[in-house]
């Protein structure tokens, strides 16, 4: 009797069976094997299941093996991809009630295709990184020429005016909010006010400026190029002297850490929520102060009120070196998405807590599809040429609910009304943890920088 190891182990060796479509004549019947010795009756030994070929291979067919040996690709995959993206309801079924032999083993597919998706994460990130660089070197040739310098002066007096437009509303709006509150202090108001609309005009005067300047500057692109080689180091500075307790206190110069990227991704610095704030009292003849008694000390030494939390040099350091930042980060990103897997098996176990005939190995089973689907329909968008990223995006934002709501809907049998219910909670439940295992995982990072 032939049994179930000996399957799994001539599936395993059947590095072609996935993508030939006949087998080759055999042509070795009753040599002994050359594993075991055991007489052979065709292709796999039925003593210990070793493939009978010569295993005389071509170089393409030695790639392909090495391939097959990392992932496991057998005739198995075959039929679990086209049911994973289209009947998932069927495949969940299936590897429920038992009917596993015929598919690839979920857990191994959902390690797959969590590699894949971190493979074409990295290859997202540095495309990003690499149009900026282009657009960057674009801007730095346009600066050479007159015409260049005077197109780049007038979009920097366009934004100037508009980031100034801005400022000054929402102090107004700021000023009127606070007029309507009873007892309201008008001349303390306006004050603040007076004082917010002149920082806008000071900065929209220095802004300008240094359009002017750069428009008769003919060395512009030559300190471009050098300020942006500079710049990680420069804006890591600018952040290790920031005050973070209030937001009032950020000069000029800080201003441009929103500007900061960490592998093509924007960082806002915040004042952390619940930092102390001391106000002094206003008195006559003098307009409001603010007095700022938080000690930040971020180097594990806390001492009064300080916020040690914040991993302020973890930032400083990743800003000056991106592409450390990006290892540390890809090397903690597969651990921490493996608790994706307990997370959803637990939804779908709360909200199929009266259904006592499926246990948390058959949930955990659904949460492996789930994710492996999610894993590489992701990872296909990010490996798209860019034009069609947005549509790709698109058709996922409806095809995923979709897909689990037919997982839900073929799986476990639920009915429709009672199926889009399910899907809506497991749906919410997990994007809720995905987004803040990713938040966990970049700031974690910058612990570990």
């Amino acid at each position: 009797m032939v049994t179930g190891a000996e399957l799994e182990a001539a599936a395993a060796d059947s590095a072609g069976s996935f993508a030939r479509s006949k087998k080759k004549p055999f042509t070795h019947k009753g040599e002994p094997c050359k594993n075991c010795g055991t007489p052979l009756e065709g292709w796999y030994c039925y003593s210990c299941g070793q493939n009978a070929d010569t295993h005389h291979r071509s170089i393409l067919h030695l790639i392909w093996e090495t391939i097959e040996g990392m992932f496991h690709l057998d005739g198995r995959l075959a039929n679990t991809l086209p049911l994973l993206f289209f009947k998932p309801g069927v495949l969940a079924k299936d590897l429920m009630e038992g009917r596993i032999a015929r598919h690839a083993p979920p857990f191994r597919t959902f390690l797959v295709a969590l590699l894949l998706f971190i493979f074409a994460a990295e290859h997202a990130i540095h495309k990003i990184r690499h149009e900026i660089e282009l657009k960057e070197e674009r801007e730095i040739a346009a600066l050479v020429t007159p015409a260049g310098r005077k197109a780049k002066a007038d979009e920097m007096r366009k934004e100037a005016v508009e980031i100034r437009d801005g400022r000054i509303r929402d102090a107004a709006e700021a000023r009127d909010e606070a007029l309507k509150e009873p007892g309201a202090d008008k001349a303390r108001i306006a004050a603040k006010y007076d004082e917010k609309a002149k920082k806008a005009q000071d900065r929209y005067a220095a802004k300008v400026a240094e359009a002017d300047a750069l428009e008769k500057n003919p060395n512009a692109a030559a300190e471009a190029k050098a300020k942006i080689e500079k710049r990680g180091e420069e804006v890591a500075q600018q952040i290790r002297g920031l005050d973070l307790d209030d937001p009032d206190n950020i000069d000029e110069n800080t201003q441009k850490i929103a500007e900061a990227q960490i592998g093509g991704q924007h960082f806002n610095v915040v004042r952390p929520t619940g930092a102390p704030r001391q106000e002094a009292a206003p008195h006559a003849g003098a307009s409001t102060q603010k007095e700022v008694t938080a000690d930040i000390d971020l180097g594990g030494h806390s001492k009064g009120n300080s916020v040690a939390w914040w991993p302020k040099e973890g930032l400083a350091k990743a800003i000056a070196n991106p592409e450390y930042y990006l290892i540390v980060m890809f090397g903690w990103a597969h651990r921490l998405a493996v608790l994706l897997l307990p997370i959803i098996g637990l939804s779908l176990a709360l909200v199929y807590v009266n259904r006592r005939q499926f246990y948390i190995y058959d949930h955990l089973l659904v949460a492996t599809n789930l994710l492996s689907f999610a894993f590489l329909t992701n990872a296909i968008g990010m490996v798209l040429p860019s034009a069609l990223i947005g549509p790709w995006f698109a058709i996922l934002t409806f095809w995923t609910p979709i897909n689990l709501f037919q997982t839900l809907r073929g799986g476990y049998g639920s009915s429709i009304v009672g199926a889009i219910f399910k899907t809506l909670v497991v749906w919410f439940m997990s994007v809720f943890a995905f987004a803040m295992l990713i938040t966990a995982l970049m700031l974690f990072t910058l612990t570990q920088m």
